[in-house]
């Protein structure tokens, strides 16, 4: 990368993403862990976060939500709003205009779908065309009327296979198609664009376009590189869009966006493992003593600082004082820290369920402490650790699913569960051979319904050393 490039990073105030290939794989869903990191260290910086897209804001997946981008450029550009739900652009296509495109699509033997700002349906559902939609809209209804009762802003073509249709003279005077499948097109305004929906943005917050950098990888990115002051494209990505992108990063799976945030000097590249060099991390200990023996840790407090605070503070009160592990999954994990014993209750020192603190830094690998929870910033007093030693995945698949390498090289070698990183938040990592030994041997125990031991498993205190 030159340096007038990266001086031209400087100037950055607002980075907007596509979501299908560039946040997130469309075929597998696959999104990178890494992206919690990047959107955490752009807010760190004062740079704001928006979603790009042609879909509309009830097609973007939880995983990406959760990330809390600040801005949906939705529908190409046709329906945009603020995190907050506060709508900054909304541009519907003229009900004549869908009347007129029905016919044609009639006339052609085609299907269609009608996009509205809070739902979509189709004119007709069967295999080929579940398989097309699916990985984006599950489940739509078929409504081929959905239009007589419901502004829409966007329209698809469902064509027959190896079969390309072209808009009719008369439509094309006001919509234009953009391809995104190779059986279908997306039916727009002629002025709509994600280029229009972030320009929308951009005059709203009293910007300029040499404040905005884009990223995207298919043809309906186009508007939006020419409009950004940095564009960049994908690692595999349409040829025309690669020719316009200012830089052409790595693929989703190779962690691209966070590649070329690096590179940019817009995230930094320094990353640490502690639980990689545990004799060097600072910090409290615990001690968990059960009935079984103890389970030596090492808390992270620079990492989870929250979570290690409500940790130590429910400890050193006797919170934990004859709890009981009330679910062990040989193979997986064991899990204490509810007073109540059913794995309802529990409670943080806070008074209320605390947020999730994930980082790069650290991973459910064997031995990891880990917060329990029901879902996202929905931790208590509940926590596990990680015991499977087992992994039915390769060093090498793992770091092509974009876990760094170190920490690919313990799972594939060591066990873990890395389908939970990013999902509870890691604060703490066994420290001793005689820990694991005895993880092992509660993981061994006999359970009955609801995984739980037959015989207590009892948490007779946990000791902090600060």
């Amino acid at each position: 990368m030159d340096a007038k490039l990266k001086y031209k990073a400087k100037k950055i105030k607002i980075i907007f993403f596509d979501i299908d290939d560039t946040l997130r794989v469309k075929q597998t869903g696959y999104v990178p862990a890494s992206l919690s990191h990047v959107f955490q260290a752009l807010k760190e910086k004062g740079i704001l976060i928006g979603i790009a897209s042609g879909r509309a804001i009830y097609g973007v997946v939880p995983e990406l939500k959760a990330l809390k981008p600040d801005y949906y450029a939705m529908i190409n550009g046709s329906f945009v709003e603020d995190a907050k739900g506060r709508v900054i652009r909304q541009k519907s296509i003229p009900e004549e205009l869908v009347k007129r495109f029905i016919e044609w699509t009639k006339e052609e033997g085609i299907e269609y779908g009608l996009m509205g700002s809070d739902k979509s349906t189709l004119s007709h559902r069967d295999e080929r065309i579940s398989k097309t939609i699916d990985i984006i809209y599950e489940n739509l209804e078929t409504d081929p009327d959905f239009y007589k009762n419901h502004p829409i802003y966007q329209m698809w073509t469902f064509e027959q296979e190896g079969r390309q249709v072209k808009l009719p003279i008369d439509l094309q005077e006001n919509l234009r198609s953009v391809r995104w499948d190779t059986m279908s097109s997306d039916i727009i305004l002629k002025d709509a664009s994600k280029a229009a929906g972030i320009a929308a943005v951009v005059e709203h917050l009293g910007l300029k376009p040499e404040n905005v950098m884009v990223f995207g990888d298919e043809l309906n990115d186009l508007e939006a590189f020419d409009y950004a002051g940095i564009s960049v494209a994908m690692g595999v990505s349409h040829p025309e869009l690669q020719e316009k992108a200012d830089y052409i990063t790595k693929t989703v799976e190779e962690d691209g966006i966070l590649h070329a945030l690096e590179e940019f000097g817009l995230v930094e590249k320094e990353k640490y493992y502690p639980q990689l060099d545990l004799e060097n991390v600072s910090g409290a200990r615990a001690t968990i003593k059960t009935n079984h023996g103890d389970l030596q840790l090492q808390l992270f407090p620079e990492i989870a600082p929250k979570t290690v605070a409500n940790f130590v503070a429910l400890a050193k009160d006797g919170y934990y004082d004859g709890v009981i592990f009330h679910r062990i999954i040989k193979d997986f994990m064991i899990q204490g820290g509810d007073p109540t014993g059913t794995g309802m209750g529990g409670e943080s020192i806070y008074g209320a369920a605390f947020e999730d603190e994930f980082s790069m830094e650290v991973f459910n690998i064997r031995g990891a402490l880990s917060m329990a929870n029901a879902g996202p910033n929905t931790n208590g007093s509940q926590f596990f650790i990680v015991q499977n030693t087992k992994l039915p995945y390769a060093k090498k698949e793992l770091e092509r699913g974009g876990w760094p390498a170190p920490i690919a090289e313990i799972y594939a070698t060591q066990g873990g569960t890395p389908h939970l990183d990013q999902r509870h938040t890691v604060f703490g990592q066994l420290r001793d051979e005689a820990s694991y030994v005895v993880l092992d041997t509660i993981a061994a125990v006999e359970t009955g319904a609801m995984d739980k031991p037959v015989e207590d498993v009892i948490i007779e205190t946990i000791e902090i050393e600060d």
